[in-house]
């Protein structure tokens, strides 16, 4: 107890040396990798160290296992996506939240450029993180391919495209969810249901885009299929080409609430009402949709749970152990869009 203040006085090493009957050297040298101390004395330091709440040191823990004890959330798109997207968002937050019932901090990091991604890798492979949170994976992404390649722990939000075998991952059943809001909106009298894409080198836009054509079957019609790139611009962009060319459409299914968002736009400023003319149907149910005029159906993402069985996939494979997937449901949010 620290006399002038009232508060009890953080261990130190003295205080570890003390209680494990050794001297400060010999602690010095476990904490820094435990060469030259013999089985006993590893032994009773290790108890120490428990004993007087030493470890909460973090710094001290660090040295002691050669971890850094923090991972890495990497974002591999745009700065400007982590503020646009609320997706992001939500993921780091639930991510953050996880790691901090483990006292362990996140380090944001964002590589959306070739020099971003050069330093993101020299920095992950040089030992600052333990793991990597990988976010919006690409196929033939390079920061994927060097994180593999270099051994660093990863799991990744979504299947990571050409690393299905060496990368674990967690997502929702993006293919499972275009069919069920394909089938929604046909349930609904809709006979002409274009569908707005997300990029087709991530996961979520060809599984999506593949549920959809599943559910449509053979009146599956190229010209009602438009790609888009995750963005409200993307989803505008995509809507009036899909008005221009198919302005009989009667419904679309549109593979993020942020391109609706920008879908709906130009419905409006078309002369669309929504859901009379045109029934609109997104996929993620992030915050955003419940908040559009009108609010979307969409699917549900259960992004708390993505965020933390991401976090303990991954320290399990810290730990050593071999890396799992696991896919999430994703489920139907109905509102007066459709």
């Amino acid at each position: 107890m620290d006399s002038s203040t009232g508060q009890r006085r953080r261990p130190t090493i003295l205080d570890v040396a003390a209680a494990a009957g050794v001297s400060r050297g010999t602690v010095s040298r476990v904490l820094n990798g435990g060469h030259w101390v013999s089985p006993e004395a590893l032994t009773a330091v290790e108890r120490a160290i428990r004993d007087t709440g030493y470890t909460t040191n973090h710094h001290a823990r660090s040295l002691a296992t050669g971890r850094s004890n923090s991972v890495a959330f990497l974002l591999t798109e745009p700065q400007q996506l982590l503020f646009d997207d609320p997706n992001f968002s939500i993921l780091l937050r639930g991510a953050a939240q996880e790691l901090a019932t483990r006292g362990m901090p996140l380090l944001l990091m964002v590589a959306g450029t070739r020099t971003e991604r050069e330093q993101a890798v020299n920095y992950i492979g040089a030992g600052h993180v333990d793991g990597v949170l990988l976010i919006s994976s690409h196929a033939g992404d390079p920061v994927a391919d060097a994180l593999v390649a270099q051994g660093t722990p990863v799991i990744a939000c979504g299947i990571p495209l050409g690393h299905e075998g060496a990368v674990g991952y967690v997502t929702a059943d993006d293919l499972a969810g275009g069919r069920r809001m394909t089938r929604h909106l046909l349930d609904r009298g809709r006979t002409r249901v274009a569908h707005v894409t997300g990029p087709l080198d991530t996961p979520g836009g060809r599984l999506r885009l593949e549920g959809y054509r599943l559910e449509i079957g053979d009146a599956y019609d190229e010209s009602l299929v438009e790609h888009g790139d995750y963005t409200r611009a993307g989803g505008a962009a995509a809507m009036r080409a899909l008005l221009e060319r198919r302005p009989d459409l009667d419904a679309v299914f549109v593979g993020s609430d942020l391109m609706a968002a920008g879908a709906l736009q130009v419905l409006r400023e078309a002369g669309r009402s929504v859901p009379g003319d045109v029934a609109v149907g997104g996929f993620d149910d992030s915050g955003l949709a419940v908040n559009l005029e009108p609010p979307l159906t969409t699917m549900r993402q259960p992004f708390e749970r993505i965020s933390q069985e991401m976090v303990r996939l991954l320290l399990e494979v810290v730990e050593g152990r071999e890396p799992a997937a696991i896919t999430l449901p994703a489920s139907l949010v109905e509102r007066s869009s459709t």
